[in-house]
This record gives C-alpha cells, structure tokens and sequence, in this order.
C-alpha cells in the first residue's frame, strides 16, 4: 500500500509544476517567447498572499486590524491573490517585452530580458523585505483522511490536485472554444496577418499573460498553504522544474503543461522511494533529459517549419 502514498504525493507535487508549467506555455504558444521570470512570479504571488491573509486575518502586526474567519480570508485571499499577480505579469509585458517586441528586437534579448526580469523581482523581494523567512499563515483547518495501511491524504493535497485539474480544463475550454482562444492560437500561427483582420494583438498578448501569471499566483498561493515558508528564492528552483516540465511535455501545448508537471511529480517521487532524496534532482533531471532525446519537441509538441 505505501504505492499509493508514493502516488498521492506525486500527483501533489506535480500539480505545482502542472500550474506553473501552463503559465509558460500559454506565454510560449502565443508569442514564441520563454518567460523564464515566470517562476518569480510564482514566488510573487505567496507573497502576495502572505500579505493579503495576514491582513484579513489581522495578524503580522499589519494596520488594517481585520480579524475575518480564516475560511473567509481563504475566499477573499485567492481571487485578490491571481489578479494581483496577473497585474505583475502585465506589467513585466508592457514595461519589458513590449517595448522589444515593437522594435523587433532578436529573441536573445528577449530571453535575456526575460532573465533580467526574475532577477529584479527576486532581489526587489530581497531589497524590500529582506532575507527573514515568513510563515504563511493556517487559513483551513487540516483534515487527514485514513485509508489503510498507512495511506493518509490531507484536504490540502486533494485540494492541490483538484485544482490542477479544474484549472487545464478551465484553459483547455478557452483555448479551444471561444474566439479569444482562436485568436491566440492565430496569433501563434502568424502574428503578422492577425491584425490585419481586425483582432487587438496586444489585447491578446495581455489577457494571455493575465491568464497564465494568475495561474502562476493560485500555485504561489497552494504551494505556500502546503509548505508555509516564504523567501524570495523560493521561485527559481520550481520555476526551472516547471519549465522542464513544460518542454518534456511539448511546450506550446496546454496538455503537454499538465502531463509534463506531472510526470515530473511522479518521476521525483519514485527516485525519493528507492534512492536517498539527494538524487532526486540528479535522476529526475537525467529521465527527462532521455525523453527529449528520443524526442525533441516533446510528447505532444510538434515539429515546425520556416517558410523563408
């Protein structure tokens, strides 16, 4: 029976870069672009978090002196929570990538921008606040749940992974069925005759990066309510992860996102149940890298041509 707890866990931990990993390919299907400050943004959204449960919850020694419910924080802190975040993900577009995408600028100072970016939020963070870790807050009251032989699962975890899901299904849906969707995907096919027809290119841009720094803020939010220690590095491991997670599964496609998060998930998992836990990173990191031997572009990408 300890399989099953190997499983539960695994799908938690891949839910985390199923969420993250679905904010850089959103980015990725529709401007080519590897927003490789997006891991940071993760990291900005539980600080968001933090901030904003502490507030309502009136502890941290913060003025507004609320003493809400924590379920009722909860229910306030998410949806304040992604769109604060998906705020700084627009703002990151207009102040940096615009500005080089206008210009036609070469997509090595786009990805170097893009680097630039997670380094100023990090040490922002660090400047800002300083290197004093910060405990997140409880804001739901744990539940285990015994199944046998030593399998337990939390409310949290089935939270975590319930939510994973809701959420690609809930991208899936608007990629695939609504007009905004179609003009991301044609945005992604030819960004040079989307405005020709009359359809907002930036428009388009800033709802993608609205839709995928939110997803980025509801991970920080999870990931901060099941591992409650805050710091300002916090994003750059799991942000590296969720970006392999993404080029695994065929970064561009919403299903290669959540299939590559958690096959990830499920490889660390396994490597911490038979070997010791320091190889986690080296074995993971080693299967993935076979994958994409065998095949480049990902288990659902698909090769692309150039027409010049």
């Amino acid at each position: 029976m300890e399989i099953f707890q190997h499983i539960l866990n695994a799908l938690q931990f891949g839910s985390f870069y199923a969420l993250i990993a679905l904010g850089y390919t959103l980015v990725y299907g529709v401007l080519r672009l590897i927003n490789f400050a997006h891991g940071d943004i993760f990291m900005v959204g539980a600080y968001i978090a933090f901030f904003v449960a502490v507030s309502l919850l009136g502890t941290g020694g913060l003025p507004l002196g609320l003493e809400m419910n924590p379920a009722l924080a909860l229910a306030i802190t998410v949806p304040v929570t992604m769109i604060l975040t998906s705020l700084v993900g627009v703002a990151l577009e207009r102040t940096m990538y615009r500005p080089l995408r206008r210009k036609g600028a070469n997509r090595l100072y786009v990805v170097i921008t893009a680097l630039m970016a997670g380094l100023m939020l990090e040490n922002g963070n660090l400047a800002l606040l300083g290197a004093t870790r910060k405990s997140f807050p409880d804001l739901i009251d744990k539940v285990v749940w015994n199944l046998g032989d030593g399998v337990s699962v939390t409310n949290l975890k089935v939270i975590v992974i319930v939510a994973a899901i809701a959420v690609f299904l809930f991208l899936e849906t608007i990629v695939s069925k609504t007009k905004i969707g179609m003009a991301m995907r044609g945005i992604s096919y030819d960004k040079f005759a989307i405005p020709l027809m009359g359809i907002p290119l930036d428009t388009i841009i800033v709802f993608t990066f609205i839709l995928g720094s939110s997803m980025a803020g509801l991970a920080g939010i999870l990931f901060a309510m099941s591992y409650p220690i805050l710091e300002p590095y916090m994003g750059a491991l799991i942000g590296w992860k969720a970006f392999i997670a993404a080029v695994v599964g065929g970064i561009g496609d919403i299903r290669g996102a959540i299939v590559g998060g958690f096959l990830l998930g499920f490889i660390e998992i396994g490597v911490v149940a038979v070997f010791p836990s320091t190889l986690r990173d080296l074995f993971a990191f080693s299967v993935l890298l076979i994958i994409l031997w065998l095949r480049p572009t990902g288990i659902f990408g698909v090769a692309q041509t150039t027409k010049i």
